[in-house]
């Protein structure tokens, strides 16, 4: 009797096996799951950047908007009849931290 219950018990054991560590076992699908979640993670992220991209070539292709605030903040153009004006941070070392930072501003001219 007590050796057909070893028997059983191995047996039992042995069917257990391919369930949790075979090829297709509840370990490796759960692993596969992880990385399936992962890649849907990252998925989103780059989806979100793609739209990004694609409508600033929108806007590029469409509109003027897009166009004339990168020429004035990248390239530091003005319009005509415009006039620029740059505000410098004093050259005392006493104003610290609370001094105003370097600005540049277009004024429209009357």
């Amino acid at each position: 009797m007590r050796l057909i219950t070893l028997c059983l018990a191995a047996l039992l054991i042995l069917i257990q096996y391919p369930l949790w560590l075979g090829k297709g076992g509840w370990l490796r699908v759960w692993d596969l799951d992880q990385q399936v979640a992962e890649a849907r993670q990252k998925n989103l992220q780059l989806k979100a950047r793609n739209d990004k991209l694609e409508s600033e070539v929108r806007d590029l292709k469409d509109g003027t908007g897009a166009v004339e605030e990168r020429a004035r903040f990248e390239l530091g153009m003005i319009k005509e009849n415009e006039i620029f004006i740059q505000v410098l941070a004093p050259s005392d070392k006493t104003a610290g931290a609370s001094s105003p930072p370097l600005a540049a501003v277009p004024v429209q001219s009357h």
